[in-house]
């Protein structure tokens, strides 16, 4: 198979350490693994990435979990999804009684 006829999603993965783990998050798709070093956590998170979106695929939703999740297409590459980029991010609080 040709990379051409791949289909790319990007993601973003963050990284936190729990009870001496390495947690790797992405948020677009509410996907997470661990590992015992930033490395595995990281190749966790790729395989797990990879696992959910061949099973949407399979299941004929890869599209619509897509688009519920901010992505679209490229307009350039129709193989290739683009995330939604934030204008702005910011770290809020919320105090509570």
């Amino acid at each position: 198979m040709e990379d051409s006829d791949l289909i790319h999603v990007p993601y973003t993965s963050q990284l936190f350490e729990e009870d001496e783990q390495i947690v790797a998050i992405c948020p677009e798709l509410d996907v997470s693994s661990f590992g015992d070093t930033t490395e595995e956590a990281l190749a966790a998170l790729q395989e797990a990435v990879t696992l959910f979106l061949e099973e949407c695929q399979h299941m004929g939703t890869l599209e619509a979990v897509l688009e519920e999740a901010g992505y679209q297409r490229d307009p350039e590459s129709p193989r290739r999804w683009v995330r939604r980029e934030p204008i702005q991010t910011r770290q809020l609080e919320v105090a509570l009684a």
